[in-house]
C-alpha cells in the first residue's frame, strides 16, 4: 500500500527536496497534498508531476490566478488549512511541515490532527510553540521527527535515552561567511556577502542568521525544547566543514558523534524512511575531513548573539516569540538596507533587553493565537520605531 503524503511549503528547498526523493520512489507514495504561499507556477508544476488532487496557496492573488488555470480540472484548490478534513477523511501517513516563519506555526498545528508523524522543518513552531504542539502531538497520538541536520542528529543520537544520561550536546556551525572576517569591518559588510554561505544554499533569511549565528541560538533554543535538556548542557562548536552535526556527551564516559555531507536531502531522507530500511547514494567516509574538524569555541565578540542564551529561561515563554519576531524584522530591514550587518545584533539586544519587552519572560503562552497577536505586535512596534 503506498504511503499517503502531505507537503506544506512545498515550493521552498525542503520541499523541493523531499519531492526529488519522492519522485525517484513514485510506487511508494501518494501525495495527497501540496502547499505554497505564493509561488502558484510551481506549485502547478509539481502537482502535475505527481498527480496531487489538493493544493493550499495561502495568498489570495495567486490563488486567484491558479484558479484560473485549473477551472476545468478535478484538482481542488484551497485559500487556507481551515478545512483540511475535507483532504483528509482518514490520517494520512506522513506529513513534512516546511513553511517558514511563524506563518507556519498555525498549519502545522491544523494538520497534526491527521497524520500518523509529522516531520517539522518550521523551527519557529518549535521555539515558540512547542509545549503547546507537544500536547497536540500527544493528543492525537502522532509520531514527530525534526528535520534540521542538527536536530534530526539528536534525535537520532537520543533514541531511547533519558535526558538525565545526558553530560552534554553540542551542536555544530560553521562560522558562516565571516567566520574569520575582521571584526572591525563587520558593519561595512555587503548584502550579497552576508548571502554567500561557504556551505549550504539556503532562502535569504536563514543566510543571514548563518553570518550573525543567530540560527544557533535558535537551534539551542530548539534542541532544549525537544529534548528536554537544560541550557547549561548545550553548547555551540564552531566546525567549518559543516560534516558533524551534532555531538552527545553521556555521563558514562561515551560520546555519539553525528556526520553527513552537507546535504539537506540525508535528514530529509530519513525522516520518511525513518526505520533506515532504505538506501540512499552517498559518498563514503570522508576521512579527510575527519582528519581536519577543526573544532573551537564561539567567539562572542565576533558572534554577540550567542549571548542570548544566557537571558533565556528553562521555561518556554513568550520571550522566544519576542526574540523570534524581533529578530525577523531586524533581518528584514537589513535587506532593505535601512540598517547595517552589525545594527542588527546591537539592535535586537536593545529591544529584546527593554521594558517594553522583557517581560514575556514571565509568561507562558497560552495558544496559537497568543503567539501570532504577538509576533504582529512586536513587528509593527519594530517598524514604527525610528531605526
Amino acid at each position: 500500500m503506498k504511503k499517503q503524503i502531505a507537503i506544506l511549503g512545498s515550493t521552498g528547498s525542503i520541499g523541493k527536496t523531499l519531492i526529488k526523493i519522492i519522485n525517484s520512489d513514485k510506487k511508494n507514495f501518494e501525495i495527497k497534498l501540496l502547499s505554497a504561499k505564493k509561488n502558484y507556477k510551481e506549485l502547478l508544476k509539481q502537482a502535475k508531476l505527481l498527480k496531487v488532487k489538493n493544493l493550499i496557496i495561502s495568498d489570495i492573488q495567486s490563488y486567484n490566478k491558479l484558479k484560473k488555470k485549473l477551472n476545468k480540472s478535478d484538482v481542488k484548490i484551497f485559500n487556507n488549512y481551515d478545512n483540511l478534513k475535507k483532504i483528509f477523511p482518514s490520517k494520512i501517513d506522513y506529513t513534512m511541515s516546511a513553511i517558514s516563519g511563524l506563518e507556519g506555526l498555525y498549519p502545522t498545528k491544523q494538520i497534526i490532527k491527521h497524520t500518523k508523524l509529522i516531520a517539522i522543518a518550521n523551527k519557529e513552531s518549535i521555539i515558540c510553540a512547542w509545549d503547546i504542539l507537544k500536547k497536540i502531538l500527544q493528543k492525537n497520538k502522532t509520531k514527530f521527527i525534526p528535520v534540521d541536520s542538527e536536530h534530526f542528529s539528536l534525535w537520532f543520537a537520543l533514541k531511547g535515552i533519558s535526558p538525565s544520561n545526558v553530560r552534554k550536546i553540542y551542536i555544530t556551525a560553521s562560522g558562516g561567511p565571516f567566520a574569520n572576517y575582521p571584526i572591525n569591518k563587520l558593519k561595512k559588510v555587503k548584502i550579497s556577502e552576508a548571502l554567500n554561505h561557504p556551505n549550504w544554499k539556503m532562502g535569504k533569511k536563514i543566510s543571514i542568521d548563518s553570518a550573525t549565528m543567530m540560527n544557533k541560538v535558535f537551534e539551542i533554543i530548539e534542541a532544549k525544547n525537544l529534548f528536554n535538556i537544560n541550557y547549561k548542557k548545550l553548547s555551540i562548536l564552531i566546525h567549518p566543514k559543516s560534516y558533524i552535526h551534532a555531538i552527545v556527551q553521556f555521563n558514562s564516559g561515551l560520546t555519539k558523534i553525528i556526520a553527513h555531507d552537507t546535504d539537506m536531502k540525508f535528514p530529509i531522507f530519513n525522516t520518511i524512511y525513518p526505520d533506515l530500511n532504505k538506501t540512499i547514494k552517498f559518498k563514503d567516509l570522508d576521512i579527510a575531513k575527519l582528519n581536519s574538524l577543526n573544532l573551537k569555541k564561539v567567539n562572542d565578540d565576533r558572534f554577540p548573539s550567542v549571548k542570548i542564551i544566557k537571558l533565556l529561561s528553562n521555561n518556554l515563554t513568550l520571550f522566544n516569540t519576542v526574540i523570534v519576531s524581533a529578530n525577523d524584522s531586524l533581518v528584514n530591514l537589513y535587506l532593505k538596507k535601512k540598517i547595517n550587518f552589525t545594527e542588527i545584533q546591537n539592535k535586537l539586544f536593545k529591544i529584546i533587553k527593554s521594558s517594553q519587552f522583557i517581560k514575556y519572560k514571565r509568561i507562558k503562552p497560552k495558544n496559537i493565537n497568543e503567539i501570532l497577536k504577538l509576533n504582529y505586535y512586536v513587528s509593527s512596534k519594530i517598524n514604527s520605531m525610528s531605526i
